[in-house]
């Protein structure tokens, strides 16, 4: 008996691998006639390094960054929360890209997708002209008014100059990426970023400290080294699209403006891109907020959210996984399938995440001193990576059920839900704990886990209701 039952588990195990495989070297599955775990394992795992490879971005950075001291790293905590405008209006019209590419791939109709993933890139393309004159005009000047002191705006004012001025590529790689992931092609998404940080990871000690014939640059290193990351990778996503062999491939028939296909892109980014903006800007404000509180408490808090934003990025892999095959089931008139999809990926979410948190909260102060040794700094990062840790498994189900909505293309209740938990609720609540009841960074937190919790619990009512599933696209 006992051999029967080795043989059975070596069977499961063999199979498990050879679907780990298939994930990270790429499928050419219908995702919406397979299994619904194999079809979410074979996506999610892509996703879920993509995300990993997009934070090491941050974390890279803050690792070199830190050595240079705590001013350094909290001109990269102001630029960073800012910079979450851009993230907010790519992940905005990446939102939409993928609502609209994973129902036109459900229906069957890979050249209509290939129409949609070409108006989202001019779209991003337009939208960063927007910002890239007044993000290099400006960089001084948007320091000081965040909080910044005159002598840390004058020695780091070139970061968010190059950060802001080269946005375009942030914008293509969240656009392209979820052309790929959102056709079932999510191992090319992977395989970009991984590309993109690696030489992020080359260069930023090469720049930032002047080693062998490169010159020392300092903070305005890093940037650079990010940003030449970022490019390089897009250089390679516009390779793939026009001379790979995946499931979308742009010809020349699709170089041409489609007003009809571009009206509804912006109709469903527009939601897309408010729902990001009020969350996003909510941590504007909270670091507005932490900036009251002194550089060290804002540099501590900006190493403790790096570490949440790693922690994070592959459950927001798992999120998009089940965003892609919401929308393609949808396409392929399968609703229960793709509710099915949404539950068995949030019970998987909220189990990875909760286990992190456990993690965090019982030894935070490790994780900190991996990035700076300033007792202060420590304190302060140590203290908001705990308090934050405790809505980890609320974290975990809230993403995969707005991610589920915006799959499906319904970008108004995320946006709703948005605007009531995060302005309405968190920035309120951050300022009465920290700033008049004197709880200082620990109201802060307090505010993010509440705030955090009202939103999972809202969506999930929403979620229940069902209306998603009819919504047209």
């Amino acid at each position: 008996m006992s051999t029967f039952f080795d043989q059975l588990k070596a069977i499961r195990l063999k199979s498990l691998w050879t679907d780990i495989k298939e994930a990270v070297a790429g499928s050419d599955r219908d995702f919406t006639s397979d299994s619904i775990g194999k079809a979410l394992l074979i996506l999610s795992i892509p996703m879920v390094l993509e995300m990993i490879m997009e934070s090491v971005f941050a974390v890279v950075d803050i690792f070199f960054v830190s050595r240079l001291g705590s001013d350094a790293v909290a001109t990269v905590g102001i630029t960073e929360a800012s910079m979450t405008i851009v993230y907010a209006i790519g992940m905005g019209l990446s939102t939409a890209t993928t609502a609209l590419v994973a129902r036109r791939i459900g229906e069957k109709q890979s050249g209509k997708a290939g129409t949609a993933a070409f108006q989202a890139i001019i779209a991003g393309l337009f939208v960063s002209l927007l910002i890239t004159v007044p993000g290099i005009l400006y960089a001084k000047e948007f320091l000081l008014i965040m909080g910044a002191s005159e002598e840390m705006a004058q020695a780091g004012y070139m970061y968010p100059a190059i950060m802001f001025g080269g946005n375009a590529v942030i914008m293509l790689l969240f656009i392209i990426n979820a052309v790929f992931r959102s056709s079932g092609d999510a191992a090319v998404s992977m395989r970009v970023l991984l590309w993109a940080n690696l030489i992020n990871l080359i260069l930023d000690p090469l720049l930032i400290f002047g080693i062998g014939p490169f010159p020392e640059l300092g903070l305005m290193g890093a940037a650079i080294a990010t940003t030449t990351g970022r490019t390089l990778g897009v250089c390679y996503q516009f390779y793939l699209l026009f001379n790979g062999n995946k499931r979308i491939r742009l010809e020349v028939h699709h170089l041409k403006i489609k007003l009809k296909v571009m009206t509804q892109l912006f109709r469903l980014s527009a939601g897309g891109i408010l729902q990001n903006i009020i969350a996003t800007s909510s941590w504007i404000a909270l670091i507005r907020i932490i900036s009251e509180l002194g550089s060290e408490v804002l540099a501590g808090y900006t190493i403790a959210i790096r570490i949440v934003v790693f922690a994070l990025l592959p459950s927001w892999g798992l999120s998009n996984a089940a965003s892609t095959l919401v929308g393609q089931n949808l396409g392929a008139k399968q609703p229960e399938r793709a509710e099915r999809t949404v539950w068995m990926t949030a019970i998987a979410n909220m189990v990875l995440l909760g286990l992190i948190g456990v993690v965090f909260i019982i030894i935070p102060e490790p994780f900190i001193r991996l990035f700076i040794a300033d007792p202060a700094v420590v304190a302060s990062g140590a203290t908001s990576l705990q308090i934050i840790s405790y809505g980890f498994v609320f974290y975990a189900l809230g993403m995969v059920l707005i991610q589920s909505f915006n799959g499906s293309g319904d970008t108004l209740t995320p946006t709703i839900i948005n605007l009531f938990c995060f302005w309405l609720l968190e920035i309120p609540l951050a300022w009465l704990l920290a700033i008049v009841l004197d709880m200082k960074i620990d109201g802060v937190c307090i505010a993010i886990v509440a705030a955090e919790s009202a939103l999972t619990l809202t969506a999930w009512y929403f979620f229940r209701k069902g209306k998603w599933k009819l919504t047209k696209v």
